[in-house]
């Protein structure tokens, strides 16, 4: 039998039709997915969440679909955001720009432009296209893939940055970023010679996928502030952030619980499974969240995830056992640390190849190349050769896939 929620959450679920059979049960099995959808929103709906439909205190939603298909939720207006601003605000090595009264400027995916912009748009006397969220937060971006951005289109987010900092009295801002789409602005700026046109932040969040480590070692090499990886979703809102001192994670779990299942015997990598009571009118009990942690002893004790490693269904099988994008990219970092996008390659034939670009646009040495070759032998079980590419492909989510299968 599934471990029983506390009574608190036994009693904030129980008229809810989706927990009415775990209730009686005294058993509540986890919580996938589809589950979430079928039979939507009827599963969920009871007469404090028809009313407070009814008089705007709750609305429905779409989820990005970065991470998985597009998920339809019902939550409070601004609830991904508030969640972000209470961490904001409370996080030590980022509450300086908040109480500072920074704008936050985010360069992420195109589909979260998009959203911001569909969110304004039911807006009364709405400008179409708006990308300020609130009197906060704007987004920058505008193409599917930051590799096409032109210098005209990186001078126009730069100008953008500038109109904002410039209206802030000690010139300052925070920037949350994908850490792929900033390392690309980076390397234009570098390209092009444009860095008295980028003000720099005061603070930096990159947060909305795995970031690699040499992405990582990037960022906090070319800004002097803190750099601040973060862990989160759509339906759930921030649960961690990394913190510089330890080299660990911290929580933010208000009204939450977390518990890790292997997801394979002795694999030391772990599903992490979510109960939440943030949201009031979707409260979730024992849910997947589809990503993987490890621990720094390979239990589950959850005190003592050390790191966010990737997506559950990503996860490849070999004859070691299951690998996560974190565990590849850990082994290109130690090689290299020029390697700047990869993505992992396989057909049926058991051939494999790894494409990378760098951040110079050189192909790596051929010492480095054959010690990626040794490297990745060990970890997936088949020979690999690194293949070096001028790009390499974003996906129509606006996010890069690290692994490939080819029939």
């Amino acid at each position: 039998m599934s471990p029983l929620p506390s009574p608190h959450v036994v009693d904030r679920v129980r008229d809810i039709p989706l927990y009415r059979a775990s209730v009686a049960r005294g058993d509540f099995p986890i919580l996938e997915k589809p589950e979430i959808a079928r039979g939507f929103p009827d599963n969920w709906m009871t007469p404090r969440l028809a009313e407070a439909l009814a008089a705007g205190e709750a609305e429905y939603v779409l989820s990005t679909g970065t991470n998985h298909a597009r998920m339809q939720l019902i939550r409070p207006p601004y609830f991904l955001l508030r969640s972000y601003y209470r961490l904001w605000s409370e996080h030590p090595d980022l509450k300086a720009t908040w109480q500072a009264g920074a704008k936050r400027i985010s360069l992420t995916t195109v589909l979260a432009t998009e959203h911001v912009a569909r969110v304004n748009a039911k807006q009364p006397g709405a400008t179409p296209g708006e990308r300020w969220l609130d009197d906060r937060t704007l987004y920058l971006n505008r193409t599917l893939d930051p590799a096409d951005w032109d210098r005209e289109e990186v001078r126009r987010m730069l100008a953008e940055i500038r109109e904002v900092t410039t209206a802030h009295p000690a010139g300052t801002y925070h920037l949350d970023c994908s850490g792929y789409h900033l390392a690309h602005l980076v390397r234009k700026v570098d390209d092009w010679g444009l860095w008295e046109e980028f003000p720099r932040p005061g603070s930096i969040v990159h947060a909305y996928e795995y970031t690699p480590r040499n992405v990582r070692a990037l960022l906090h090499d070319r800004f002097g502030c803190p750099v601040v990886d973060l862990f989160g979703s759509t339906e759930l809102g921030y649960l961690y952030s990394s913190d510089p001192r330890t080299g660990g994670y911290r929580p933010h779990l208000q009204d939450m619980s977390v518990e890790l299942i292997p997801v394979a015997p002795g694999s030391g990598i772990h599903s992490l499974i979510v109960t939440s009571l943030r949201n009031p009118f979707m409260p979730l009990v024992r849910y997947r969240s589809g990503d993987c942690v490890r621990t720094d002893d390979g239990s589950t004790d959850p005190d003592r995830i050390t790191a966010f490693c990737g997506r559950e269904k990503e996860l490849l099988d070999t004859p070691g056992g299951p690998v996560a994008q974190a565990d590849l990219d850990t082994r290109i970092a130690t090689v290299t640390s020029r390697v700047f996008l990869y993505q992992l390659r396989l057909d049926q034939e058991r051939a494999a190849a790894l494409e990378y670009t760098t951040f110079d646009d050189e192909p790596l040495a051929a010492r480095e190349r054959e010690q990626l070759r040794d490297v990745l032998r060990d970890l997936i079980g088949r020979p690999c050769d690194p293949v070096h590419r001028s790009r390499l492909p974003i996906g129509r989510s606006g996010k890069y896939a690290w692994l490939t299968r080819t029939p």
